[in-house]
């Protein structure tokens, strides 16, 4: 029972509380160092293939579901209940002081460094009323036969208080949050649409407690992409225009901007990015379509120069065909070396490499669509014994050697990365949020002060009036206060004294 009692104290210290905030923070570094399940599946599949040995040891340590593991769910519950700890006996604590009567009169007001004395001709009874008229409300008053006391600063306690409350209220929010939110995000064509479902998405992380028939009912519809440049290639604007159908039925047309997303019911729908899709037509030696789509390519720099990838699997002859390369919205060549120099599609040029063999399509392990494996493929060479760089502008077909057919560029067009966000605990996140600024702030910005005043009545009438104040920490405005607070007493001028 003492080992017990002895534990709780040490875990329920601010010392410990502090150590146990900075150690969940420690915690959390490996979420962002190897890939998560939840966000990358691909990356830890990838890890456990090329790494067996220590993907294995990982994956036995939660390594690739840090927020999730016992370990780290460990210091987190600790650190809830050392929080709490903490905090319950300081609000008794706080209670009681704030019942409490200011502290006594000292007897001697001489060694306070912020004293004043003077002579009045008021009565000690109506200096003590100047003095309270003038302390309140700031100062809480109490007049005893010793003089009168004043304190004010236990805003600074309940602020530190509201802020380690506010704390754990931040913690319990962003927990519950994780459990009942979703995110999402999906890349959608001009001319395409999408629905809030979880077969539409190419990314879908959802909470705990979230299932997928819980999801708001709605389609977006991607009518129109605006993206608009500066002629130094700066980005001026997007505007994604869509079209909304809700799930009674009804579409209006909307538009959404960065950092301008739509609402739908508690969804939010965010323009994440934007690029080019070149419409890419492949067909076998017999003229059949093998594979018809817009390939999103992604964005590497500021003139857009784009990566991306085709994998055309179903080829009548059997042989999966895959082309890598690059897109050049405006194409320039300067004799040696050929760049895009603007973002805007000008001249738009697309170079490929081809790739024969097996796509590993149908090995069961998760593939990024924007890479292409290629351990298993052969790449095809030219005439000249170089490996084969199909260039296309758009419209041009290109015949592919050996008979493998025939690649198309038929179109361009634009396309919107979209994140799909769902959380009811943002408003009381916000809520606990505030309320943690404002507890900090009150606790830094509040002083902590007492006054005293003592009374002596003269045999002639009036009053010697004697002073005091007391500050916790360094607080240079401690004499104004004391000031202000013997303002309202008029001092008995001496005989010497000018009028």
């Amino acid at each position: 029972m003492v080992w017990l009692r002895w534990g709780w104290r040490q875990l329920t210290s601010m010392r410990v509380a502090l150590l146990l905030l900075l150690l969940l923070a420690l915690a959390a570094l490996p979420g962002s160092l190897v890939p998560q399940r939840a966000h990358d599946p691909a990356g830890v599949t990838r890890i456990l293939t090329e790494t067996p040995t220590i993907g294995l040891w990982l994956d036995r340590f939660g390594f690739f579901s840090v927020y999730s593991s016992p370990w780290f769910m460990a210091v987190y519950s600790l650190l809830f209940i050392s929080l709490i700890g903490c905090i319950i006996p300081r609000i008794t604590l706080h209670l009681k002081a704030l019942r409490a009567a200011p502290p006594r009169v000292p007897s001697r007001l001489t060694r306070f460094p912020e004293r004043r004395s003077f002579t009045t001709d008021s009565e000690p009874e109506e200096v003590f009323a100047a003095v309270r008229a003038a302390a309140r409300p700031w100062y809480r008053v109490a007049v005893t036969k010793d003089g009168l006391s004043a304190e004010r600063g236990y805003i600074r306690e309940s602020g530190n208080i509201l802020f380690h409350v506010a704390l754990i209220g931040v913690l319990l929010t962003f927990a519950w949050g994780q459990l009942v939110s979703y995110s999402a995000q999906v890349v959608v064509v001009e001319g395409e649409s999408f629905a809030n479902s979880v077969v539409d998405f190419d990314v879908y992380e959802p909470g705990a407690l979230v299932s997928p028939s819980s999801l708001d009912p709605f389609r977006v519809r991607l009518e129109q992409l605006d993206t608009l440049f500066a002629a130094s290639g700066a980005p001026e604007g997007f505007t994604a225009h869509v079209t909304v159908t809700g799930s009674d039925g009804s579409s209006s047309a909307k538009e959404i901007r960065p950092n301008q997303p739509i609402r739908m019911g508690g969804t939010s729908v965010f323009l994440s990015g934007n690029g080019y899709a070149p419409r890419i037509e492949v067909r076998d030696a017999d003229g059949n379509l093998a594979f018809a789509g817009a390939v999103p390519f992604l964005p590497q720099d500021t003139t857009y120069l784009s990566d991306g990838v085709i994998k055309v699997p179903d080829v009548t002859s059997g042989v999966q065909l895959g082309f890598a390369g690059q897109l050049l919205p405006t194409a320039w060549d300067d004799g040696e070396t050929l760049m895009s120099v603007h973002p805007s599609a000008t001249s738009p040029l697309l170079l490929l490499q081809l790739w024969t063999g097996d796509l590993g399509l149908d090995d069961g392990v998760p593939q990024n669509v924007y890479r292409l494996n290629t351990d298993a493929m052969e790449r095809v060479e030219g005439p000249d014994g170089e490996p084969l760089l199909i260039a296309m502008a758009p419209w041009d077909t290109v015949e592919l050697p050996d008979g493998l057919g025939s690649i198309t560029f038929v179109d361009m067009p634009k396309f919107a990365s979209v994140d799909v966000r769902h959380d009811p605990t943002l408003g009381w996140l916000l809520g606990v949020t505030s309320a943690a600024i404002i507890g900090m702030m009150a606790s830094l910005f509040t002083p902590r002060r007492r006054l005293w005043v003592k009374c002596v009545p003269l045999p002639d009438g009036g009053s010697a009036v004697e002073a005091a104040g007391l500050s916790r920490g360094t607080d240079a405005g401690l004499g104004a206060d004391l000031d202000t607070a013997l303002a309202g007493v008029v001092r008995r001028k001496e005989p010497d004294e000018q009028p």
